[in-house]
């Protein structure tokens, strides 16, 4: 009776570590992989690893915040922009994707808050396929839980060669040997 017990603990925990890992799987390809180069990525609306403002999230208005960046390497002819969520994986069995941007002119140097559609990025840019829709979504983790949102930056020598709505993967996938530089900001959420 008691190596039963035993066994069945023993079963079980591993189903709890299999479950806890689904989605686990390889990390994400991170295309700026060996670019020593950054360049400044920054927020008027939150700090560097600070409090999204509700605004910004499912929460409030639900608009994207307004970035800047400078300090672009010579040789930039484009930006792509990705934010993410890596603590969804427990929740939702992946890192769930908020926002994909790119083809991005290097001659910009902003864009503005409450980005809704083509129309108003800047020309020549277009918004990618998050995990639930086509622009921006944002923050929204489960009540009580605080999730870190990663936006990362990346200054390409090239226009990628993708329609509107291309996804994470295929934007990471034709950004690859493309990167000059790179940036990295963080905001944390959490909901009442």
């Amino acid at each position: 009776m008691r190596n039963a017990i035993v066994r069945a603990g023993f079963l079980a925990a591993i189903l709890v570590s299999v479950f806890l890992c689904f989605g686990c799987g390889e990390a994400e390809p991170d295309p700026a992989e060996g670019v020593d180069a950054t360049f400044d990525l920054v927020s008027p609306a939150f700090t560097d690893g600070g409090p999204m403002p509700v605004r910004h999230t499912c929460d409030g208005e639900d608009v994207s915040p307004p970035l800047q960046w400078k300090n672009l390497p010579q040789g930039t002819v484009s930006l792509a922009l990705v934010m993410d969520d890596p603590d969804a994986v427990p929740v939702a069995g992946k890192v769930w994707d908020h926002w994909i941007l790119y083809n991005i002119p290097a001659r910009a140097v902003s864009l503005a808050e409450g980005i809704s559609s083509e129309e108003d990025l800047p020309g020549g840019a277009h918004n990618g396929r998050g995990s639930s829709r086509v622009g921006y979504q944002g923050p929204c983790p489960p009540p009580g839980q605080v999730h870190t949102y990663v936006f990362r930056g990346y200054a390409l020598d090239t226009i990628l060669d993708l329609p509107g709505g291309a996804t994470k993967e295929q934007v990471l996938e034709a950004i690859d040997g493309h990167v000059l530089a790179s940036a990295r900001l963080t905001a944390k959420y959490e909901r009442e």
